[in-house]
């Protein structure tokens, strides 16, 4: 029962720190302090070193050698993909935008399932995936940002492939955590993403001027490379260690609040009919997709 309410406070903890995220990455990208795959990079040499020290202290498990293929699968998926996409994606949309467009997260579970596990899908699913992805369009077509230079239709398209690969990744890592504790494996998939992940985002981490630098961006960085890096990567496969993944993945609806508030608080961005139709319409999608049938199969 302890490990399922500090698994529980890990759970809402991810979404807390990713909600905080959005504005903090999307200040620093759109102040043209980073570009987005040298952000990425930054963020992957600053997590992958405290992994490795973290893991001095560990007490270190046996890997069977065939599963660093798997290893390096969820680094493809859980690191580099989802990183990649979803930096450059928030370089083109806005911070409510990027976090409405994550909360698909548990429609795209639910088709991986349908396809990969074998699961049935109920009429009322296929109606709550029509919803949402309805609003994601909406979002897309009809959503418009005051800044100049920003793309929604493609920024809310690299988020939803983020999303996709986000998902891959969730059904992966908890295969990893049924057979190994967290620590074991998440200096692994750092590594290996940080491998991955170089040969695009060197060219622009070499070109940072660290001393146009203020302090909130100094802040906001090192809050995105400890906390929404480390902090995260290490929350999420301790609370599937003792949570079902469709458990762990509905805390997403508490990102955009928080990221949604957050943005309009710190004036990063703002709220309108386009965007609280298109939020709504997911909301109830993801309800009726995650909602349990009464009907015996």
């Amino acid at each position: 029962m302890q490990n399922r309410i500090y698994a529980l406070i890990a759970a809402f903890s991810v979404q807390l720190i990713y909600g905080l995220s959005f504005t903090f990455a999307n200040d620093v990208i759109d102040g043209g302090y980073i570009k987005p795959y040298g952000f990425i990079l930054l963020r992957l040499i600053g997590a992958t070193a405290l992994f490795w020290i973290f893991s001095l202290f560990t007490k270190s498990e046996k890997i069977d050698r065939k599963d660093f293929l798997i290893f390096f699968l969820a680094s493809i998926f859980g690191i580099a993909l989802n990183m990649l996409t979803f930096f450059k994606g928030l370089e083109y949309t806005t911070p409510i935008h990027a976090s409405v467009i994550m909360i698909t997260t548990p429609i795209i579970v639910l088709i991986l399932s349908v396809f990969f596990l074998k699961e049935r899908i109920t009429l009322l699913k296929i109606g709550g995936i029509i919803l949402g992805f309805s609003g994601a369009i909406i979002l897309s077509v009809y959503g418009k940002s005051m800044r100049i230079g920003d793309d929604i239709l493609l920024g809310n398209f690299l988020v939803f492939i983020n999303a996709v690969s986000f998902s891959i990744y969730i059904i992966i890592l908890k295969k990893l955590t049924d057979k190994y504790h967290p620590f074991t494996f998440i200096k692994w998939l750092f590594l290996f993403g940080l491998i991955l992940v170089t040969p695009f985002g060197y060219g622009e981490l070499s070109k940072v001027n660290w001393s146009t630098f203020s302090n909130y961006t100094i802040f906001s960085t090192v809050f995105v490379v400890i906390g929404a890096t480390f902090g995260t990567y290490l929350l999420n496969p301790l609370a599937l260690r003792y949570l079902k993944a469709s458990t762990v993945s509905a805390f997403i609806y508490i990102q955009p609040v928080i990221a949604g508030g957050f943005a309009i608080l710190m004036g990063s961005d703002t709220l309108n009919t386009i965007k609280l139709t298109a939020a709504g319409l997911i909301f109830i999608g993801v309800y009726l997709v995650t909602k349990k049938s009464k009907l015996k199969h």
